[in-house]
Formats: structure tokens, sequence, C-alpha cells
């Protein structure tokens, strides 16, 4: 659980900053840049966003889509210093051995 009382407002109505320095929106545990990856990858539109995250507002989510533009590169960089940690942790990882099967029978 966030400490809400750690939490620095801004400008952008519904979003908050977390001491980490990530931009949530308040009340919530939604990352900006989840939402922004919602709309990349799914092609989303603010209503979609809504219909998938019910407990979001409207008003939430254009407050993240807003926030998101107008801090879009260090948004980005952040979206992509995440993937880097992630591709780290999966290339450390390896491969499991249920797709090691997969792979095996052809099916992968």
């Amino acid at each position: 659980m966030l400490d809400t009382n750690a939490l620095r407002p801004t400008q952008y109505p519904h979003i908050v900053v977390t001491p980490q320095n990530v931009p949530v929106i308040e009340g919530t545990t939604m990352k900006v840049i989840e939402i922004d990856l919602a709309q990349r990858s799914y092609g989303w539109t603010a209503k979609e966003i809504q219909i998938n995250h019910r407990y979001l507002s409207m008003g939430q989510i254009c407050a993240a889509l807003a926030y998101y533009w107008d801090n879009r590169q260090a948004l980005d960089e952040d979206i992509e210093h995440r993937e880097n940690i992630v591709q780290k942790q999966e290339h450390a990882a390896g491969e499991s051995a249920f797709a090691g099967r997969l792979r095996s029978q052809g099916l992968l």
C-alpha cells in the first residue's frame, strides 16, 4: 500500500507522484505508464481503457494520458528502463522446463 502522507500533488487532478518518483493515479496503484502502455499495446481509446479498468473514472484516465504526453520523454525512458530490467531477468532465468518440452515437440 502506498504511504499517502509521502505523496506529492501534481498540477494534474488525480495524479500524484510516489516517493520513488513514479506518477500514479491517486487512490490506486495504477501507474501513468500502465495507462499509456494499454493504449499503445491494445490500441485502446480512453473509453476502452475505462471499460477494462472500471474502477477508474474517465477523468482519472484522461489526466493520466495528459500527464504522459506532457512528460513523454521521461516516462518513455522509464518504460525503456523497466523493459531492460525484464529482458535481463528473462535472460538470467533461461528457458523453463515446460517451454523446453514444447520446443522439443515442435510446438514452439
